[in-house]
């Protein structure tokens, strides 16, 4: 009996039941075939498909490469005509200045790749530049974009203010856009990072430079990379402008705290000890409306103060002295453009920016009222008569014997030439370059070659005066 049961197991295990027999399912397999089929035609294209996609892909490059060519030509017409005009649509006035700096500070901004014409070249404070068109301070506060700024084409770069703590500056809002007039009002308050910030980023861009250029220079040494001496020693060692750049200047502008002393000089004597070193130029900067109580060291008495602390700070400096300016507000009357003229002349100072915005509201003014009212310093073309007006009265005062720069309105080469006849050895813009785009450098320049015909820049500097 347990014989026969284990011999019926044993049936049982080898003999399939019918229902576990396994009927092919002809339905998933038709499917499956032409999934099959799809798969093969995808790996395996046709002589014609392979083609298109060459086409496509090469195309594709073609036009990739292109489109970054132009658009890294600062003359292309899409930053005047497109990309700008979409900013301001698109954002407010501090908004799309933080993003213009944070676009050239990551190498994103279109260059000048047109090399100076000689007519355009120019000396002051002892050093040759390729051309006379600068860019003022305002627009790189912190010195983030230097290297970018320069490759715009400008032959001056300034960078700033500089207040010796850093600060906030006044609340938001605090810039507003003109449009009728392509003009900006502007109430920053001396934002920035501070003596000891921008310091670090002129000591690391010096760094890069040295190491980046170290095949180039046979005087850049182990010893000199390894050693840590401050910029004005790495620089000078080498011979080469604190710029950087051949035939190019930085400027650095000092600015005052808010906290400090209403007419106390020692904010600026600290900028010239602590920035000197890495500066071409030094400018200071008395005319600010933005911060209570500036202007008033205008005023002769403490004028005269200032300029000469500040240029016993920057005659103690080591090596090559920076150059020093003064930069003058534009509302300042006869007698008081007369006493600061006096003044530098006699400190000793190199020369004065003229001018920074203004405080007046000029009638030629198109725009909204509730904007024009609002409190702020004034730039763009509304402030060229008065700063013109300024620069005359200066030249004529100091006999054409300081450099001066002319700054405020200049939007063309016709403002610019004009600044030039007044008495300007440079001139520097800023607003026409907020609205006119990364290639407002090398347009003035090129309307400037036209102008000129057959002479030099320097030909007609302080020309209205010597007929």
């Amino acid at each position: 009996m347990t014989l026969f049961r284990t011999y019926s197991y044993a049936r049982t295990w080898r003999t399939p039941r019918p229902y576990q027999v396994n009927k092919p399912n002809f339905a998933f397999v038709r499917l499956r075939s032409r999934a099959l089929s799809t798969t093969v035609t995808q790996q395996l294209p046709t002589s014609t498909a392979r083609l298109k996609n060459f086409i496509i892909g090469t195309v594709s490059i073609v036009l990739g490469v292109t489109f970054l060519e132009y658009y890294f030509d600062s003359r292309a017409a899409i930053h005047k005509y497109f990309i700008t005009p979409v900013l301001r649509t698109a954002t407010d006035a501090e908004t799309s200045h933080k993003l213009a700096i944070w676009v050239a500070k990551w190498g994103f901004c279109a260059k000048d790749r047109l090399a100076d014409d000689e007519k355009l070249a120019v000396r002051a404070w002892g050093k040759n530049l390729s051309n006379p068109v600068g860019l003022a301070a305002g627009f790189d506060k912190h010195g983030e974009a230097i290297d970018s700024l320069f490759d715009l084409g400008f032959g001056y770069v300034e960078i700033g203010s500089v207040t010796p703590e850093p600060q906030p500056g006044n609340p938001q809002p605090r810039m507003f856009r003109l449009h009728d007039d392509k003009a900006v009002i502007n109430r920053y308050g001396f934002n920035s990072v501070g003596h000891k910030g921008v310091e670090l980023r002129l000591r690391d861009r010096l760094r890069r430079y040295l190491y980046h250029s170290a095949k180039l220079h046979p005087k850049i040494t182990a010893s000199l990379l390894a050693s840590s001496p401050d910029g004005a020693s790495l620089s000078d060692a080498l011979g080469i402008n604190r710029s950087l750049k051949d035939d190019k200047l930085l400027g650095i502008n000092l600015g005052k705290n808010k906290s400090s002393d209403l007419e106390s000089v020692d904010d600026y004597v600290k900028g010239v000890k602590s920035l000197g070193p890495y500066a071409d130029v030094l400018v200071v900067n008395v005319s600010s409306p933005n911060t209570p109580g500036l202007r008033g060291l205008q005023r002769k008495d403490i004028f005269e103060k200032l300029l000469n602390e500040v240029t016993i700070a920057r005659n103690s400096l080591s090596g090559p002295h920076p150059a020093l300016l003064v930069k003058i507000a534009p509302d300042l009357s006869d007698d008081e453009l007369d006493d600061i003229a006096d003044a530098a002349m006699k400190s000793g100072v190199d020369g004065i920016i003229v001018s920074n915005t203004t405080i007046s509201r000029p009638n030629s003014l198109y725009s909204d009222s509730s904007l024009v009212s609002e409190t702020g310093g004034l730039s763009g073309p509304p402030v060229k008569p008065l700063a013109l007006r300024a620069l005359r009265k200066i030249y004529q005062r100091t006999n054409g014997e300081l450099t001066l720069v002319g700054c405020g309105g200049i939007s063309d080469a016709k403002d610019a030439l004009e600044y030039a006849r007044a008495g300007a050895t440079l001139v520097q813009l800023y607003t026409s370059l907020a609205y006119d785009g990364v290639g407002k450098a090398r347009e003035i320049k090129d309307g400037i070659l036209s102008e000129l015909k057959d002479k030099k820049w320097t030909d007609i500097v302080g020309e209205q005066w010597k007929n």
